[in-house]
């Protein structure tokens, strides 16, 4: 190498070491953190999940006595499913934990913990749910958490700004829909299933913008099989 190119090469070493150190650093803060920083998608369909193979995000959420839960998918001993579903007042959500009753008790065996992730506050985790969920949700007690900041929600890159008719609607029926992600900041979470292997890396993803359609109970069996 010519003496002054190699006097540059040297020179501009320490310049491009620091900035590949910045762009590593910057790679790895945005795997601890997920999609917390991504912009709030504007619709449903405009979500940008997590997929397979990204490190699962750390995030904070409630459970029904109002303690914070931390979620670190770093200290996992054991595979974790989070199905996220936009509260007690959505007739599909309450229909798909109903389902479920179906595989949990299997899940448990397999040793895979189940985590449901609501936009309603804590205190209307079960009694915001129709009757009939309810009793399924006491008889094998659910483990739900309450993410009415959406702040799982955002992490996991399914949180959307919903059409202010919806909690409208929802008021003048009568629903309690006070301090949650919808009341509060006008966020919902498009229903998804993230299975999370115990290295906290996520091995299979489910989000549908179509808030009808929701993993079966059967399909959910097969995915913890894979893990």
């Amino acid at each position: 190498m010519p003496a002054i190119a190699a006097k540059r090469f040297f020179n501009a070493l320490p310049l491009f070491l620091g900035v590949t150190l910045a762009v590593s650093l910057a790679c790895s803060l945005s795997i601890r953190q997920g999609h917390a920083d991504t912009p709030i998608a504007p619709d449903a369909a405009s979500v940008q999940p997590l997929a397979v193979g990204d490190q699962a995000p750390t995030f904070v959420v409630q459970d029904v006595d109002g303690e914070n839960f931390i979620f670190n998918p770093s200290t996992l001993d054991r595979p974790v499913i989070l199905i996220s579903f936009r509260g007690g007042w959505c007739p599909y959500c309450n229909l798909h934990l109903s389902e479920l009753r179906h595989v949990l008790p299997e899940l448990s065996e397999r040793d895979i913990d189940v985590y449901f992730l609501s936009g309603d506050r804590p205190d209307q985790l079960v009694s915001g749910l129709a009757p009939e969920t309810q009793d399924d949700v006491i008889e094998l007690d659910y483990t739900l958490f309450s993410d009415a900041s959406a702040t799982a929600a955002q992490a996991l890159g399914i949180a959307f700004r919903s059409d202010e008719s919806i909690a409208e609607r929802l008021t003048m029926r009568g629903r309690d829909i006070e301090g949650s992600s919808l009341k509060t900041r006008g966020l919902l979470p498009v229903p998804a299933v993230f299975a999370i292997d115990s290295t906290g890396r996520i091995a299979y993803a489910y989000v549908n913008a179509d808030y009808r359609v929701r993993l079966s109970a059967d399909e959910l069996l097969e995915v913890a099989t894979d893990l």
